[in-house]
């Protein structure tokens, strides 16, 4: 079966993990993937990730960071653009999440970035997640 948006499938996996106490999450293998949990590790939402080579197609192990009360550190992970309904914005209108506590992810034409280095650099994109 096709899944028809993966990049979901790739945020349910890893709120569900968090929920769970798990402190790993395999994932599916893809480009963009990877992107989202870079920028997730570079904000500090997850301990890391590595790329694993089990098969034909690979796999992404996401490591999650908790708080010392063992909660997880990302406490609402939701899809924004979504197959059925996308969502951009142009460059004056980039969203901040909860004041910039947050991050929003966005797909734009110099690659994946956040919210912040999207208003650094003066671009807009599609907003595919928000974090916080």
């Amino acid at each position: 079966m096709s899944m028809t948006d993966p990049i979901a499938d790739m945020l349910t996996r890893v709120r569900n993990a968090g929920h769970a106490g798990h402190r790993r999450v395999d994932i599916p293998l893809s480009r963009i993937k990877i992107e989202i949990a870079r920028i997730l590790a570079e904000n500090h939402f997850v301990l890391g990730y590595k790329v694993l080579d089990d098969d034909a197609h690979g796999r992404l192990r996401v490591y999650l960071k908790y708080t010392t009360d063992d909660r997880p550190v990302i406490r609402k992970l939701e899809r924004i653009s979504k197959p059925g309904l996308r969502k951009y914005v142009d460059s004056q209108s980039v969203p901040k999440v909860r004041a910039g506590m947050g991050i929003a992810i966005l797909s734009t034409s110099k690659g994946l970035m956040t919210d912040r280095q999207a208003r650094r650099e003066r671009v807009g994109g599609e907003v595919l997640a928000k974090v916080y």
